[in-house]
């Protein structure tokens, strides 16, 4: 009953919204403290008699629901980012007091969000930057995405690109904020590789701390291996030590392990070393015979993988002057690996890196046999181009890339391999060329003579 009494004496003082204000206007200060000591009793009677959830819930929901730090656009006052942050503080507490994967939950998660852009924005405000920018011959254009999945190359920080501006190199995708970009050392990784396409092909050279007077390869920062100032991090393909922002522990397959020691593990390497070695992975730069000729006589694949290079090779000629062939367009089945109709001594590191995980092998057949079926079986006018070994005069039309043949140097006619080597006399073709060569000399010296 005393609750009741209490709560009609409440709702009767408050019928109008505005009498609290025309009291205070009017100095009744009696009134009012009787008013406010009124709502104190309402709520703490109320407290008795409702479940401490429902009062909860109340709570959470004026917190959600409403935006206690919202500002009018140009009205945020120096104390605006201690009050986020507070807010940041309590909106996170929240949410592990709330059940999981609930919706409350949920909204707290999205409020928090929202109050974490307000103290960005007021941290970073927007500033009109150009387009395009130009630095260590990083060629940076203005990103229009607004995803928040990417992170500073230079300060290591998220970049949020609902709020700030950022920027991305098209060589190398150097990315950073564009307060950041001032500050960045790192020349442009694409301009290495086109001034300097070869690879390090010694493993790890390292040459020590002291060298580089305890700083960062890269930045300069002062490093030492107890993590203190900052930790030192050896990059496994140059062998220098680098700082945690400019190296950030990725793992690459190091060129000079697979060449010396048949080893495509991935080890740690710095940010730089990181995108030259994703700009060279495809560049067949890497001459077996002359760095490691040694590899092939212990690796199969390789020898494997040579001899469908150099049948390709002859196979090319037929496919050029194929017109079917021009039309089915063969030769592009190769046009990720463009260097295998051209060379068969030339690698790249994913060439390797393929070979030993037997994914090159097996694709390189396939294509072979396709290559092989049109000239043998598919096209009359690649088969009229075969040759019948002139040494037994039997068998079936042969070709240079036949497993069974043998192949002329000086005149490319084609013979049985055993007819070749058993056959003692010179090539019956390169001999009736050298007649022939004999023949016109003396008709055109017979003239002269006359």
């Amino acid at each position: 009953m005393e609750y009741d009494e209490k709560l009609a004496r409440f709702r009767q003082a408050h019928l109008n919204p505005f009498d609290k204000v025309s009291v205070a206007e009017d100095g009744d200060n009696e009134t009012v403290d009787n008013e406010r000591q009124l709502c104190k009793d309402v709520q703490t009677a109320s407290s008795q008699y409702e479940p401490e959830s429902r009062c909860a819930d109340r709570v959470m929901d004026l917190g959600l629901e409403e935006d206690h730090f919202s500002r009018p656009e140009g009205l945020f006052l120096a104390s605006d980012a201690e009050q986020l942050k507070q807010a940041i503080e309590e909106c996170k507490r929240m949410i592990q007091d709330l059940p999981e994967q609930s919706e409350k939950q949920k909204d707290a998660v999205v409020k928090l969000i929202h109050l974490r852009l307000k103290l960005q924005e007021l941290k970073d405000p927007e500033e009109d930057e150009p387009n395009i920018r130009c630095l260590l011959e990083h060629r940076f254009y203005k990103e229009k995405s607004k995803s928040v999945k990417q992170t500073c190359d230079k300060c290591n920080a998220i970049i949020w690109g609902l709020i700030q501006t950022w920027y991305t190199c098209t060589g190398c995708y150097y990315r950073c904020h564009s307060k950041c970009l001032n500050l960045i050392s790192r020349q442009c990784v694409r301009s290495k590789v086109s001034h300097q396409s070869e690879y390090e092909l010694n493993i790890c050279p390292e040459r020590g701390l002291d060298s580089q007077d305890y700083r960062c390869f890269e930045c300069r920062a002062p490093i030492s291996l107890r993590g203190i100032p900052s930790e030192a991090r050896q990059c496994d393909y140059t062998g220098q030590y680098y700082c945690s922002n400019c190296h950030w522990n990725d793992t690459a397959v190091i060129p000079a392990r697979v060449i010396h020691n048949w080893d495509i593990e991935p080890r740690k390497v710095c940010r730089s070393s990181t995108r030259f070695l994703a700009l060279m992975v495809w560049r067949p730069v890497l001459k077996l015979r002359e760095v490691n000729p040694l590899l092939f006589n212990y690796v199969e694949e390789l020898v494997e993988i040579r001899k469908l290079r150099q049948d390709i090779l002859l196979m090319k000629p037929y496919l050029l002057t194929c017109k079917e062939a021009l039309e089915a367009r063969l030769l592009l089945q190769l046009q990720d690996r463009q260097h295998f109709v051209e060379n068969d001594d030339m690698y790249s590191l994913q060439d390797l890196i393929d070979t030993k995980c037997g994914r090159l092998s097996s694709s390189l057949t396939e294509i072979h046999t396709t290559f092989a079926k049109h000239i043998k079986l598919d096209c009359e006018r690649c088969q009229a181009k075969g040759f019948v070994c002139e040494l037994c005069k039997e068998g079936d039309i042969l070709f240079p890339f036949d497993s069974h043949t043998s192949v002329c140097s000086d005149c490319s006619a084609v013979f049985h391999r055993d007819c070749y080597y058993d056959n003692s006399t010179t090539c019956p073709r390169c001999e009736r060329m050298s007649v022939r060569k004999r023949s016109l000399f003396r008709e055109d010296s017979q003239p002269e003579k006359d």
